[in-house]
């Protein structure tokens, strides 16, 4: 097999012999895959994007880890291995990350589903890079250009380890916006793709995902599981989902027997697919679909008295940064208050984040709070975090949480 002659680097890393001062050095010892700029003491003065970083004890010059150096980046040096053991960084190092990585997944692909996403990112050790698998197609999202020198052998594993058909490669926007390179986002570097839209099977329901244009990789793998219980409480039910996006909670419910669903989505175009995603299941129920912004449009349903048996709000990340927590908790709170304000008597209302910067028992301790100074009785059933194929390996890799509440009255 090959691949386009445009993800082969000109560029040939460099070694690096890097000190790190005693808080570096003890969070790389500890696992962490990031080395804060402020952290390092010694290195090399031509260091470059890519060059392999030898991280050295600061006393007894024993190496404690290995990572790629980003010039452009606050996290200076991103970890690939931090074991107490030798490592040399080539082909056969990344082939065997790569099949550990998919071990882990195994037991997913066992259900009925062909979509998973097989590398996340720092977490299975690729710092700045994910790899989704949609039924025979893997998309490559590159976050970063210290993956450049490498890519060649990283995509053959993958190609190899996935045995996917056709290969696509999506970039960032740092990355859309560098010179340096030749990649194109959205590019096939390998095989063919007949349609950009792709379909897959998530837990025996159908969905499509655009692997050129479409946000992320085309879709987001993350809330699998919680999509799957969701259909499961649905048969007979009406459901409202809140930021639907491309209708997953939407399409589960339906395909499980749901009376009527309502995808509520800013994005037009959300609400295309999602409906597009619904026609690709046999389904008996009525699916309605609101275009505009979600706090308005909640308001004016409990105006009108609406109920839903289930009620879904699952919002982008309010967290981007840290100054952004404190708003975030308050539009977390002000959602809990209009879910519980749209769910019927005995109604389930699930509400989550995927802000990483608002830590799992914070949200579920708000959520708790908001809905306790509410007038019904309710029951926490459930919460949830990440699904198998998003293994969580060290603190700000865990963003996903989930909770489940039922209404006594």
């Amino acid at each position: 097999m090959s691949f386009s002659k445009k993800i082969i680097s000109n560029y040939q890393p460099k070694r690096l012999a890097v000190k790190l001062n005693s808080k570096g050095e003890q969070s790389v010892v500890k696992g962490h895959p990031w080395v804060f700029s402020n952290s390092i003491v010694k290195i090399n003065e031509d260091a470059n994007t890519g060059d392999l970083a030898i991280i050295f004890s600061k006393n007894k010059n024993k190496v404690i880890g290995l990572g790629f150096y980003d010039a452009k980046s606050p996290i200076r040096i991103k970890i690939i291995h931090s074991e107490n053991s030798k490592a040399d960084i080539n082909a056969v190092f990344f082939h065997h990350k790569i099949e550990l990585a998919f071990d882990k997944r195994k037991e997913l692909l066992k259900t009925e589903t062909n979509s998973y996403r097989l590398l996340f990112g720092e977490n299975d050790g690729f710092p700045g890079l994910i790899a989704d698998v949609y039924c025979n197609v893997l998309v490559v999202k590159l976050y970063s250009k210290i993956w450049l020198p490498y890519l060649e052998p990283v995509l053959l594993s993958l190609q190899q380890i996935s045995k996917a058909q056709t290969v696509v490669i999506r970039l960032s926007r740092n990355l859309q916006n560098s010179s340096n390179h030749d990649l194109i986002d959205g590019e096939v570097v390998f095989g063919e793709l007949e349609d950009e839209v792709v379909q897959f099977i998530e837990h025996g329901v159908n969905f499509s995902a655009n692997v050129i244009k479409g946000h992320k990789t085309g879709y987001f793998l993350d809330h699998r599981d919680n999509r799957r219980r969701v259909g499961e409480l649905s048969s007979k039910k009406t459901v409202l989902d809140v930021f639907s996006y491309a209708g997953g909670f939407s399409v589960h419910a339906l395909a499980n027997g749901a009376e009527e669903v309502t995808s509520l989505d800013i994005s037009k175009q959300a609400l295309d697919i999602a409906r597009a995603n619904v026609k690709l299941n046999d389904y008996y129920g009525i699916h309605k679909t609101i275009s505009g912004d979600a706090f308005k449009q909640m308001k004016d349903l409990i105006q009108k008295g609406q109920r839903y048996d289930i009620v879904i709000i699952d919002p982008p990340s309010f967290a981007k940064q840290q100054s952004d927590i404190e708003l975030a908790k308050k539009k977390y709170a002000q959602l809990a208050e209009l879910g519980e304000k749209l769910t019927a008597k005995n109604g389930i209302l699930v509400l989550a984040s995927c802000s990483s910067r608002v830590l799992a028992q914070s949200f579920f301790d708000l959520n708790q709070r908001v809905l306790n100074a509410q007038t019904r009785l309710f029951e926490t059933i459930l919460k949830t975090k990440h699904d198998i194929d998003h293994p969580v390996t060290f603190p700000e890799g865990a963003y996903l949480k989930c909770g489940y509440y039922k209404f006594l009255e």
